[in-house]
């Protein structure tokens, strides 16, 4: 079990003086267990939180506490920066079961990718579980190498788990699964018709010619018909 090091803290402290001496204020608080404002270093609290996550029991122990099992409840970070700036701790009780939510991590290599093409869909990211403290797993092992088909599919009900802890996802969730990739539908481009285009140019010559020639001034030493002629 990991175990991190804390201090109670005043409530009275200014947080803002705290963080900058590199700690976080905490608090923890349980079912039995009465809320208490902790302090805990910084680096120590990435390390363990990086380690634990928040499906593992740590402990806390350190200046006025001593040894309180507990879970990662919540975490806030500074918008910014992403530095965790508060935690709250849930503390447990080891005869009384705990539902928590653990992270699936996937392994093996599936046939229905390596040698059909298909496409790997990892639908569920963890899965909620439910058993007594020391029962309770970190993470659950899935191995995709069952699928071997395009249709192929894992479910809830399907992932093992160890003695003593009860799946609460619905059994009948998917949990990662093979898909075959769509094709885009390609549309016929009509042709262009260049008949058409041809003859709407040679009509706008044709009318820009018969312009032309109305517009042609009078041949030089061409003279006006005597009068009386043609009578």
């Amino acid at each position: 079990m990991v175990t991190l090091d804390v201090k109670k803290r005043n409530i009275k402290e200014n947080l803002v003086k705290l963080r900058k001496e590199g700690l976080v204020p905490a608090v923890f608080y349980g079912r039995k267990q009465k809320s208490t404002p902790i302090s805990i270093p910084l680096k120590g609290f990435i390390k363990v939180w990086k380690q634990a996550g928040e499906s593992s029991i740590i402990s806390l122990a350190g200046e006025g506490i001593d040894d309180v099992q507990v879970l990662i409840q919540d975490v806030d970070r500074d918008p910014v920066t992403g530095v965790p700036i508060h935690a709250d701790f849930y503390a447990i009780e080891k005869d009384k079961k705990l539902t928590v939510k653990v992270p699936i991590v996937y392994s093996g290599v599936s046939p229905a990718v390596k040698d059909l093409a298909g496409i790997l869909v990892k639908v569920l990211h963890e899965l909620e579980l439910s058993s007594l403290p020391k029962d309770l797993p970190h993470s659950v092992s899935v191995d995709i190498s069952a699928l071997v088909e395009l249709t192929s599919q894992i479910l809830a009900k399907d992932v093992a788990l160890p003695s003593g802890v009860s799946l609460v996802t619905l059994p009948t969730e998917v949990v990662v699964a093979v898909t075959v990739a769509k094709e885009e539908p390609i549309e016929p481009v009509a042709p262009m018709d260049l008949s058409q285009i041809e003859v709407e140019k040679k009509g706008k010559e044709a009318k820009e010619g018969e312009e032309g020639e109305a517009e042609a001034p009078a041949a030089e030493g061409a003279k006006p018909p005597a009068k009386g002629a043609g009578k």
